[in-house]
């Protein structure tokens, strides 16, 4: 994990720096192999357990992060998420944000829609995740790449 902020992609957006007021820590994560999403479920769960989220916020956090991390590879060709510890006050998140360089999503009200798949797969990847962290935000621009940003705060 790297404590870097400068995107290792090309596709500038503005969620990099979305929650920058809140945001007490940052590190990035390379995201290209199957391995990658691995170390990132660990990182993850150890940022959510250290900010004591419940085992059931934990878990739907990390699921969220392991089906964004499996499209930015899938999808995306690669890319890397930035993990964020939050503070707003005494509320207390996990921020992830993840960017591509790939070639962006060319209809995103229907790649939100649940059973739609470009790969071949259920289709319950980006509607689920949303429906599993508190914050969601997709920057999406064709040719360019795609930025997801999720925000699950403790209860």
């Amino acid at each position: 994990m790297n404590t870097a902020t400068e995107s290792p992609v090309g596709f500038g957006t503005n969620l990099l720096e979305r929650n920058a007021r809140q945001r007490i820590e940052r590190a990035s994560v390379p995201l290209r192999t199957d391995e990658d999403v691995v170390g990132l479920r660990r990182h993850v769960r150890e940022r959510a357990v250290a900010i004591g989220l419940s085992l059931v916020d934990q878990t739907k956090l990390i699921t969220a992060a392991s089906e964004l991390a499996r499209n930015t590879i899938k999808y995306g060709g690669g890319g890397a998420v930035y993990l964020d510890k939050l503070a707003d006050g005494v509320r207390q998140g996990v921020g992830l944000v993840f960017v591509d360089s790939g070639p962006g999503i060319p209809d995103l009200a229907l790649a939100l829609r649940d059973g739609y798949t470009s790969g071949g797969g259920l289709g319950l990847g980006l509607g689920g995740a949303k429906r599993l962290v508190d914050e969601f935000e997709i920057d999406t621009r064709s040719g360019e790449g795609t930025a997801i940003a999720v925000v699950k705060w403790k209860r």
